[in-house]
């Protein structure tokens, strides 16, 4: 059996007016301590005395333009001719000025703008008129960066600033004048300097990891670095291996960071190729255990399964990074270091979230799903978690974040996870970290063809003395799930002199849609193929009621889900099913085929009072 654990904060000595207890407390001081450790090493770095350590070669002649990988937008050239700069998911209205003199719109939209990502945009409707905007702006922000603000020379933004002029290279300096080049060649040195002096104090995890991969890209690119590549490529290699798992997952447990990290690290290896170079062993190795984890990770549709901070994703980039990186079919992890398990048979795919939340500073977009699942059934999707809403509905993120938003069981309306609020800690790592489940354990196996995850975790330990335990069983044919939600008490016996209710929550996929099935505790779901599944369960009453995607393109849409409800005094078992049904069975669900074209909210409304009617009449 597999074990995930986590420092566990003790629920005793809040401190006074924090909602926070003394370890944590102390956790929070111990990373302000580290931030402040790597700002002081980084301000030595960039003193006078030491700079000269880290100051880049003149950069002279570009020997590689390294390739974009990311999704173009051939409309943006045009957005921009109507006076507009859309970033980030907002859009800013110029006014004949330019979008660095403008009050920003967001402030992930001054983010994009100052890490220059919009470059390739420009590049992808190549033009005199493109050529020219985007020199405009690239010597507008020179000028503009001996203010030296705030935004501009954050670590992780020079780097992308520095990957972005290279790949776009040509851009901005075919046929170039001599002052504007020498500018820009002036700028990128600057900039490289700068970051090898300060990529330390890059937050941990991705943006850390983009600092060292921007340095090693410009160490290939750029003639005359070649000296410094051997300690630049040494210190990625060092990184990836301390933030990549033994099975390719990140440590933070995004999915979409691989993703990330892929497009980045895909032209670093093409680069070293194409200058003859042999790449560190460990940045090829974590390429290709990456890959395995993302297929890992991907469901019938071919997309990625909502956890820990995934939302709306591209898939074009996906298929990208897929097509490019090496590794072979997904396979179960040994020993799951990320804590993600993957049960396939037939058509049908399940993933399970069945680890413990990150570290601290690495949880800001983790979420309290510990031992929910998604599901797939061929092609289409079955059941899915609530996803991360994108960024222009940043206010929605706790509630999708919530345990109640996720394919799992819920206590006593409660997540399993605690928000850590910490405004100076939310800046630093993205949003509020979550803290517990302390432990997960996991376990899977296969028993007559069928394969077995057997999964607890402790989440609900400190406040009710329960601990969640989960078995799912699915069965060769892929056909039939069967599911077992247990609580049992930590220690010892535990009795409670008052309910405590529970609700099991699953979550359908927007395209799906549920209707009341003729047996109690039953609902009929048909999936947009028309393929039709049921589920009935034993201990709880299932209810069909609102839900909500958030991970949609187009913003939150409305969905169904099932709801298994309960109430417990202590130890409590609900048993499940989810089968496949015979396709001359499928008219046996109560919905009609006509109710497919009204709004959600009158077909929810009858289900609902059909279910409610079969309660009454089913009473003795």
């Amino acid at each position: 059996m597999e074990t995930s654990s986590a420092r566990r904060a003790s629920p005793r000595a809040k401190a006074a007016g924090t909602g926070l207890s003394t370890r944590e407390q102390f956790g929070l001081a111990v990373l302000a301590l580290e931030r402040a450790r790597r700002g002081a090493i980084a301000r030595v770095h960039r003193s006078r005395l030491l700079r000269w350590r880290h100051r880049a070669p003149a950069a002279g002649d570009l020997l590689l333009a390294p390739p974009d990988l990311r999704a173009l937008d051939a409309g943006f050239a045009e957005e921009i001719a109507a006076d507009c700069f859309g970033l980030a998911g907002m859009v800013a209205h110029l006014g004949g000025r330019s979008p660095f003199a403008i009050d920003p719109p967001s402030e992930e939209w001054l983010r994009e703008l100052e890490g220059f990502g919009w470059l390739r945009h420009l590049d992808a409707g190549r033009s005199r008129e493109s050529e020219a905007t985007a020199r405009k702006l690239v010597a507008d922000w020179i000028r503009r960066s001996r203010r030296r603000s705030r935004h501009a020379w954050v670590p992780e933004l020079v780097a992308r600033r520095i990957l972005s002029w290279l790949s776009h290279a040509s851009l901005l300096l075919d046929g170039a004048e001599r002052r504007p080049y020498a500018a820009i060649m002036r700028s990128l040195s600057a900039q490289i300097t700068y970051l090898s002096a300060s990529w330390r104090n890059a937050p941990d995890g991705y943006p850390r990891l983009i600092a060292l991969i921007a340095l090693v890209q410009a160490d290939l690119c750029i003639d005359g670095h070649e000296h410094r590549l051997g300690q630049s490529g040494t210190l990625l290699a060092a990184e990836l291996d301390r933030q990549t798992l033994a099975d390719g997952g990140h440590l933070s447990r995004n999915p979409w960071v691989l993703v990330e990290l892929m497009l980045d690290l895909l032209p670093v290896r093409q680069c070293f190729a194409a200058r003859g170079r042999q790449a560190e062993p460990a940045l090829l190795a974590a390429i290709s255990r990456m890959a395995m984890m993302l297929r890992h990770l991907r469901l019938g549709d071919g997309m990625l399964a909502r956890f820990n901070g995934v939302g709306t994703t591209e898939r074009d980039a996906l298929a990208t990074v897929l097509a490019y990186g090496e590794g072979g079919p997904a396979a179960q992890a040994a020993g799951m270091p990320s804590g993600y398990a993957r049960l396939e048979r037939g058509s049908t795919v399940i993933v399970v979230d069945a680890g413990a939340p990150p570290p601290l500073e690495l949880a800001g977009a983790a979420c309290a799903g510990c031992l929910s699942f998604e599901m797939s059934a061929g092609t289409e999707l079955l059941l899915v978690n609530a996803g991360a809403p994108g960024r222009v509905d940043p206010n929605r993120r706790a509630i999708a974040r919530a345990t109640a938003s996720h394919n799992t069981l819920c206590l006593r309306e409660q997540s399993s996870s605690k928000l850590i609020r910490n405004p100076r800690l939310e800046r630093e790592v993205g949003g509020a970290p979550l803290r517990h489940p302390d432990t997960v354990t996991r376990e899977m196996r296969e028993v007559d063809g069928d394969v077995v995850l057997e999964a607890s975790h402790d989440g609900y330990v400190s406040r009710q003395g329960l601990v969640h335990t989960r078995t799912l069983r699915l069965a060769a044919s892929g056909a039939r799930l069967e599911g077992v939600d247990r609580l049992a008490a930590a220690k010892g016996v535990l009795r409670f002199s008052w309910d405590v209710p529970f609700a099991i929550h699953f979550h359908l996929h927007p395209d799906a849609e549920a209707h009341v099935g003729a047996a109690l505790q039953s609902a009929e779901l048909r999936l947009g193929n028309g393929e039709h599944w049921r589920l009935t369960a034993t201990g709880a009453a299932a209810s069909i009621e609102d839900s909500v995607y958030f991970a949609d393109a187009g913003g939150p849409v409305p969905a169904q889900q099932i709801v298994l409800r309960g109430v417990c005094s202590g130890a409590t078992e609900v048993a499940w099913t989810l089968e496949r049904l015979e396709a001359g069975r499928a008219d046996a669900s109560r919905g009609s085929r006509q109710d497919a074209g009204k709004p959600l909210g009158e077909r929810l409304a009858a289900v609902g009072a059909a279910f409610d009617a079969e309660d009454e009449t089913s009473e003795p």
